[in-house]
């Protein structure tokens, strides 16, 4: 089962999680969208990048109407990204969702920020707990915990999270990240965003420990780009309690 579905047909929205490794957090923005449209919540299986954005093409085309309208989060975002350059016909308008920075030099300090914020003995096992992220398989717990230490951080004032997450797979995140940062590394993340061709909207928390700026200098390079900063906001914007309501009213109107 790589695909859960909120409403009915027809289905011109798609929620694309983050992580990587991490699928089921966005069924809490499937289920307040799916009043307006029909949902599709794909949870992305693959292990490499280009096998998520095959998986993720794969079911738009099958069970989507296309184009459809895309909302990525945090790795989610750049993957619709890639999507919406490789895939034109399937996207109608991407929106970005906490994206992380598209350049290295912009990324430089999210670590930094978030360890800053955490109480000393929580800064200490978030620091081995990343250590060891890259290097022990089968720590799909380990991968759990560092991403709760993160979603502490990353948070301004969070409300309760909605439902259980589906389990996560750290040997998916080390794959695709691994491969992820390179390919920002190498540029060709940013290359690939100057080929979006559709609307763009990066929606980002003033909160948030990737830097708004860094999203909101994707204005030169994609050819049809909006920014909307949310204040009082981190990470998750559907779970901060002074930026949920704005967050979803945003969403509506553009979907």
């Amino acid at each position: 089962m790589n695909l859960r579905k909120y409403g009915q047909a027809p289905f011109t929205v798609a929620v694309v999680h983050g992580g990587p490794g991490a699928p089921g957090e966005m069924a809490d923005i499937a289920r307040e969208l799916s009043s307006e449209t029909g949902v599709l919540e794909p949870l992305q299986t693959a292990d490499t990048v280009q096998g998520q954005v095959e998986e993720l093409r794969d079911v738009l085309e099958k069970d989507g109407s296309l184009p459809i309208t895309v909302i990525g989060f945090s790795w989610g975002a750049w993957l619709g990204c890639i999507l919406a350059a490789s895939c034109p016909h399937c996207v109608r308008k991407l929106i970005l969702v906490s994206s992380g920075p598209f350049e290295d030099e912009r990324s430089s300090r999210i670590m930094k920020t978030r360890l800053g914020r955490l109480a000393a003995g929580e800064r200490r096992e978030a620091e081995l707990l990343y250590a060891r992220l890259n290097t022990s398989p089968r720590d799909d717990a380990g991968l759990v915990r560092f991403g709760q230490l993160m979603s502490k951080a990353d948070a301004y004032d969070p409300l309760p999270e909605q439902g259980e997450p589906l389990p996560a797979n750290i040997e998916i995140y080390q794959k695709v990240w691994n491969e992820a940062a390179k390919t920002r590394s190498s540029g060709e993340l940013l290359r690939l965003a100057g080929q979006v061709s559709g609307p763009v909207v990066a929606i980002h928390g003033d909160y948030d420990s990737h830097p708004a700026q860094a999203i909101r200098g994707l204005s030169a390079t994609i050819r049809d780009f909006r920014f909307i900063l949310l204040d009082k906001c981190g990470h998750h914007p559907w779970l901060e309690r002074h930026a949920r309501n704005r967050f979803f009213e945003i969403l509506k109107r553009e979907i």
